[in-house]
């Protein structure tokens, strides 16, 4: 399955439930923490389906405003509103045949629920504008990061459609429950953007890695992404090391430096996060009562990198 790595117990249950729900027609919701991968799920639930030559259309929900968003959906006619010059195709209509994504369903308004319910129950659409309805193959596969149940109960989401979308429900895990596949995304993704950046970056030192294991990702596989992106264009050499890292990773874990303190360091973004590293070194070496060795070690970084960081801030 293209860019869903991992072999860890919990992504083994995701394999097993593409596996077997690609080869159904059954509605999918797809639940999961912002950044675990939801849209790669549902891609290899399409291509590895018997729709997989028809077109897959995704949509992200929240990126409309609710009117915006019914429109795009459904489609409209010519003159349904100021504007609407020529007749237009939603993008249920465009999925015909194949499967349409819908991403964050749990932010869509009153109005457009009514209408999917429409759509999962009587497999037909009307454009804004329109009295006719269009009958519509398609397979709708939904993901949210929102407790759904939640909504219901706060009435912001519809009960009835909420079990019509959940019939297969697929759960990813985020990134701190399946710390043992950071390895092979870090090697995926050092592979992927060495090579889109034209760089000859082949690994990830042992301290780099340690600081990525001992990370919580809030931001999950996006943030690792990001992240190694980011060593690859900003490090030099082939290894990535701890000191070519965001260094959000750093600080989070030493929230003691006072995240407010650096605001005004300097100018440039170079200076502020040179002033936000000084301040966690510091305050590692304190902790470690003077010993760099030791300040070293529960950084996670080499001792030869700690004399190098003391010498270039005059620690």
């Amino acid at each position: 399955y293209e860019g869903i790595i991992g072999q860890s117990g919990a992504m083994q249950l995701v394999y097993k439930a593409i596996a077997k729900v690609a080869q159904s027609q059954a509605t999918v919701l797809i639940r999961g923490e912002s950044g675990t991968g939801k849209e790669l799920v549902c891609r290899a639930i399409h291509y590895n389906s018997a729709r997989a030559a028809n077109p897959l259309v995704e949509i992200s929900c929240s990126s409309f405003p609710e009117t915006l968003l019914e429109s795009e959906l459904f489609g409209y006619e010519k003159g349904a509103f100021t504007g609407a010059i020529a007749r237009k195709k939603g993008r249920v209509e465009l999925a015909d045949g194949g499967t349409i994504f819908l991403d964050e369903i749990g932010d869509i308004s009153a109005s457009v629920q009514t209408k999917l319910l429409r759509l999962l129950q009587e497999k037909e659409v009307s454009r804004l504008g329109s009295t006719e309805s269009l009958k519509v193959d398609v397979r709708v596969i939904t993901a949210t990061n929102r407790d759904l149940e939640k909504a219901i109960i706060e009435n912001h989401f519809r009960e009835d459609l909420y079990y019509r979308l959940n019939v297969i429900p697929i759960f990813l895990p985020p990134l701190r429950e399946r710390l043992e596949d950071i390895p092979a995304l870090v090697d995926y993704f050092i592979k992927r953007y060495s090579a889109a950046n034209n760089k000859n970056v082949v690994g990830m030192s042992e301290e780099a890695l340690q600081l990525c294991m001992s990370y919580s990702w809030p931001g999950n596989v996006r943030e690792l992404e990001n992240a190694i992106e980011n060593a690859i264009v900003l490090g030099e050499g082939e290894i990535i090391l701890p000191e070519y890292l965001p260094f959000t990773l750093a600080l989070r874990q030493h929230p003691t430096a006072a995240p407010g303190s650096f605001i005004n360091a300097g100018p440039s973004y170079r200076e502020k996060m040179e002033a936000a590293e000084k301040m966690v070194l510091e305050d590692a070496i304190r902790k470690a009562g003077g010993n760099k060795s030791e300040a070293a070690k529960r950084l996670g970084i080499s001792l030869r990198t700690m004399r190098y960081k003391i010498h270039k801030y005059k620690l």
